[in-house]
């Protein structure tokens, strides 16, 4: 008789050991253990809706399921891990999502994260943030108000373009700069404060804002920007500090409204057409240097004749 071979052995032994009722002895591997060691670098879907990645320790929400409705919490920590950054686009074009909150946890905030989320009416930003990136709310057509921690350095271009119903905003004492068209065609907007720690402020950054009243620029601005206040067509009056030493070409073209511009300091270097199609009385100090009888071809008076 022949032999057995030997791989009919190999292959039915474990079979024989089976079926003797004995339980086969095998080491448990937790599934933490196992994505310890291979980690994904990839996407990876988390509740709410959300996407995700990890790296050195720290999570970045990269994406939401586009049909998320409602009001969204992105938690602080997502498998033990903080959360500290919201990437590029992460919610564009989430059209459903009606408010979201967002923790101290958070230091970083993409371009273009809300961009197009026409449904957004309110958002909480943590304390935590301290940048937010271009356009970061462009075209959230139905936000109406929001409130930017002192913890954020700079509102970027186009951050809020096209905002339409954006009522009031209040910008925290951190912001240093408002970049290009940051507030372009928020037609709803009717009043904001500019705090003194900002420096600068981006061409056509209040372009079309056509419901705004009145506007105080601090004195650590020193020049106005090219079409800053452009067909801001309900703009009254405009307070400006002791710091502006220029006003660029077209900055406040077509306020028609615009009756007094008050200025704190010296006479600053005028572009062209200021105030083309817009007839304000400008207002000076008495000890005011540079002056003369009209400024961008508009009559100087001194504040003690205001009316």
């Amino acid at each position: 008789m022949n032999p057995v071979p030997l791989f009919l052995i190999i292959v039915t032994l474990p079979l024989l050991l089976g079926g003797c009722g004995e339980e086969e002895s095998v080491a448990e591997i937790k599934p933490e253990e196992l994505l310890a060691e291979t980690k994904p670098t990839e996407e990876v879907p988390v509740n709410p809706n959300l996407k995700y990645e990890i790296k050195n320790g720290m999570v970045t929400i990269t994406g939401c399921d586009r049909k998320a409705s409602g009001a969204l919490t992105i938690p602080s920590t997502i498998e033990g891990m903080p959360v500290t950054s919201i990437g590029e686009k992460a919610f564009i074009g989430c059209t459903s999502l009606t408010s979201i909150t967002i923790p101290d946890s958070v230091t970083s905030i993409g371009n273009a994260f809300f961009a197009g989320c026409a449904s957004l009416r309110s958002i909480t930003i943590g304390d935590g943030v301290t940048s937010i990136g271009d356009s970061a709310f462009y075209s959230c057509t139905s936000l109406t108000s929001i409130t930017i921690p002192d913890s954020v350095t700079s509102i970027g271009n186009t951050f809020f373009a096209g905002c339409t119903s954006l009522r009031s905003i209040t910008i925290g004492d951190g912001v240093t700069s408002i970049g290009e068209k940051a507030f372009y065609s928020c037609t709803s907007l009717t009043s904001i404060t500019i705090p003194d720690s900002v420096t600068s402020i981006g061409e056509s950054a209040f372009h079309a804002c056509t419901s705004l009243t009145s506007i105080t620029i601090p004195e650590g601005v020193p020049y106005i920007a090219s079409g800053a206040f452009f067909q801001c067509t309900n703009l009254k009056s405009v307070m400006i500090g002791n710091g502006i030493t220029s006003i660029s070409k077209y900055a406040f073209v077509s306020c028609t409204n615009l009756t007094a511009v008050t200025f704190l300091g010296d006479a600053p270097k005028e572009g062209l057409e200021i105030f083309e199609k817009s007839s304000p009385t400008i207002y000076r100090k008495s000890e005011a240097k540079g002056w003369g009888e009209t400024f961008a071809g508009r009559p100087v008076k001194l504040i003690s004749e205001k009316p």
